[in-house]
């Protein structure tokens, strides 16, 4: 029997409750993805439980998104939440948000923002604060931007972070440098762990498993096998190939591998990152 799955990086879209300005751009996304969608496909492939990873909604509508994708109940067991710790008034969100104990932990994109964004002071001032509150922090950041997610860990020795999509390695290019050598600077920092997920929206249309292969072998080397948790990005997966074929993707990487890794990777560190039952 295969491994079960708990999918920490589930997207679900709205457009009837919720606003995504940045869906303008993606054409391929422009529309709403619920969850029946997803869990039809989900729950033969051996996907037991899904976080819900917030899906940058204008800044009006981030409370809101909470509301509505925990508002779904199974398989949605948790919520990652958006936050502006750029934001003065960070503080008083913060304390709407860790007061919904199904919010696991928050995230604010910076693949998409200034890398100024992150290196300011008060960033990482306000990320101080999810340690007291027991919320991690989500990294979503490009390969180049590796070295600001190490900053931004490094300053907040007491807070869990996990890093989006293997750093978004140019995986249809095969950079591997310097992508490989920032990845082992950020698994130095034992605060931090990895998330298998994403990758294959920079694999080109044309993507095989022995492409994806080595950019996520080298992410559990570098992080060991008690900080790596995986994801699907679903629907951002969709737009190079299915949620199917990722999971039959990774399980195949992981083939090899003894019960106790693949069972940590694929739902045993989630339950201790994220804090779910």
């Amino acid at each position: 029997m295969s491994i079960p799955i708990i999918d920490t990086h589930l997207h679900l879209i709205d457009q009837s409750r919720l606003r995504y300005p940045w869906l303008q751009d993606v054409p391929a996304l422009n529309r709403s993805f619920p969850l029946q969608e997803y869990w039809s496909e989900a729950e033969p492939l051996g996907i037991v439980a899904a976080l819900h990873m917030e899906v940058d909604v204008a800044e009006e509508d981030q409370e809101a998104e909470s509301e509505v994708v925990l508002g779904l109940g199974h398989p949605v067991v948790g919520a990652i939440a958006a936050a502006r710790p750029e934001h003065a008034g960070f503080a008083a969100q913060l304390e709407r948000i860790a007061g919904n104990p199904r919010i696991r932990g928050l995230r604010r994109i910076l693949h998409t923002s200034p890398d100024e964004l992150g290196r300011q002071p008060i960033f990482a001032e306000n990320l101080r604060r999810l340690a007291p509150c027991d919320l991690s922090f989500d990294l979503c950041v490009l390969a180049r931007q590796l070295p600001i997610a190490a900053e931004i860990a490094r300053a907040c020795p007491d807070v869990r972070f996990v890093l989006d999509h293997c750093g978004v390695p140019a995986v249809e290019a095969r950079a591997f440098s310097p992508w490989g050598e920032d990845i082992r600077r950020v698994a130095e920092l034992p605060n931090v762990a990895c998330k298998i997920s994403g990758i294959v929206a920079y694999a080109g249309n044309t993507w095989t498993t022995d492409d994806l292969q080595p950019f996520v072998e080298h992410c559990i080397e570098s992080f060991g096998w008690d900080r790596v948790v995986w994801g699907s990005d679903w629907p951002v997966c969709t737009l190079t190939a299915d949620l199917t074929r990722w999971v039959q993707a990774t399980r195949a990487i992981t083939s090899a591998c003894s019960e106790s890794e693949t069972e940590r990777l694929f739902n045993r560190n989630a339950k201790r990152i994220y804090r779910l039952p």
